[in-house]
């Protein structure tokens, strides 16, 4: 049954894929469609095997989305773009998880905690459905020059780093840690070390890279290693230090594109189409792994509050925007780009029912709601608006 359910997930997965892209909708709706039916909620043609490593396969799929940001992030046009850049890593994703946070518990029966732990989730724009159609703008040349793409690109890429550290500190606290001074000092230390060791083990291989000819297939498989070895070393070092081993992962990608980007540009290549058979598995187990009652029973009222937090996301990146040479049309392309959610709601949504949280459940549910929801709402909204608000 193991080996059925793979072949399920994977050929119905692309037969998805290639349908959905026909109607330009991103296949990822597609593949959460198909875990929900095959499910156990529904068919129940997954493999208990399966759906057991799921949260696992959901961490993996992390450091694989922040390996592939690292090596496509280049902080030239970061430091090009300037203050707009910086603020959109955070303050619309920050703002977004506030008004999660404080108005959830009036909509559902949820600690003000487990609350946040959902804003940190939904926190996140999705650069599988983002960042595809920035690059398409940069092909074109549209809005280029007031470096709209990569500004987009970059927040998209950052605000991603940002909510899960927050998630981790916030499950931290809900799975029996305490909220002390200390746990205040473990995130900016946790970030510190993170990308120091990011930086060494990036300089590292781009020495060893430009000493030691290697295939590139190969070099994926030392920087994958290397990243599940830095995650690893984060479990160790629970409780002890602060330690971000998703970020060091994608530390060691900026790293390598700052010393050597053409060769950066091949490995993302490789990431990309190794990317093709996670995304599919992550996004079908995620499907699978929602209860249909209780979905639909809080169906109305998910949609309900992701469009009310999704006005004070598109405040923050209005409030991002202050002072720059966008005019009103651009500053509108922006706000709809950031509303898709996709790859971290799918990767991260699972982990707090895995964890015991008492608001689990509701967190995935509501995770995959947004996922219905934005990702084809923004994706569309892209496509129609970009030609009548971006020269």
């Amino acid at each position: 049954m193991f080996f059925i359910s793979l072949f399920l997930i994977l050929i119905l997965g692309v037969f998805c894929s290639f349908l959905f892209e026909k109607i330009r909708i991103p296949s990822l709706i597609g593949y959460l469609l198909i875990g929900i039916v095959i499910g156990p909620y529904c068919l129940n043609l997954i493999d208990n095997g399966i759906l057991d490593i799921s949260s696992e396969l959901g961490e993996i799929a992390l450091i694989f989305i922040l390996i592939r940001a690292g090596l496509s992030l280049n902080l030239k046009d970061l430091k090009r773009i300037g203050r707009p850049a910086v603020l959109m890593c955070f303050v619309p994703a920050i703002l977004e998880m506030v008004a999660v946070g404080l108005i959830a518990p009036l909509f559902f029966d949820i600690s003000y905690l487990d609350a946040f732990i959902l804003g940190s989730v939904l926190g996140a724009v999705s650069p599988a459905v983002v960042v595809p159609k920035m690059l398409e703008m940069i092909e074109k040349g549209q809005g280029v020059k007031k470096g709209i793409p990569q500004l987009i690109i970059a927040g998209s890429s950052l605000d991603d780093v940002a909510m899960i550290v927050i998630f981790t500190a916030l499950t931290t606290v809900a799975t029996g840690g305490s909220l002390g001074v200390m746990t205040f000092i473990d995130v900016p230390l946790s970030i510190i070390l993170g990308i120091g060791a990011g930086v060494a083990i990036g300089l590292l291989l781009s020495w060893l890279f430009k000493k030691i000819h290697i295939r590139d297939s190969v070099k994926v498989m030392i920087i994958c290693g290397f990243a599940f070895g830095l995650y690893g070393l984060e479990v160790l070092l629970e409780g002890i230090v602060g330690f971000s081993g998703l970020l060091a992962s994608m530390t060691i990608g900026i790293t390598i594109l700052a010393k050597n980007a053409p060769l950066a540009e091949r490995l993302s290549s490789k990431y990309s189409k190794l990317w093709l058979v996670a995304d599919i598995m992550l996004f079908v187990l995620v499907g699978a792994s929602v209860d249909l009652n209780y979905f639909f029973s809080n169906l109305g009222l998910g949609i309900l509050l992701i469009v009310i937090v999704l006005v004070f996301r598109s405040a923050g990146v209005y409030l991002s925007l202050i002072g720059t040479n966008l005019n009103k049309n651009e500053k509108l392309f922006t706000v709809i780009s950031y509303i898709p959610k996709a790859t971290v709601q799918a990767a991260i949504g699972a982990i707090p029912m895995a964890m015991g949280i008492p608001g689990g459940e509701l967190i995935l549910s509501i995770a995959v709601i947004s996922i219905l929801f934005t990702s084809p709402l923004g994706a569309l909204g892209m496509d129609l608006t970009v030609n009548k608000l971006i020269k």
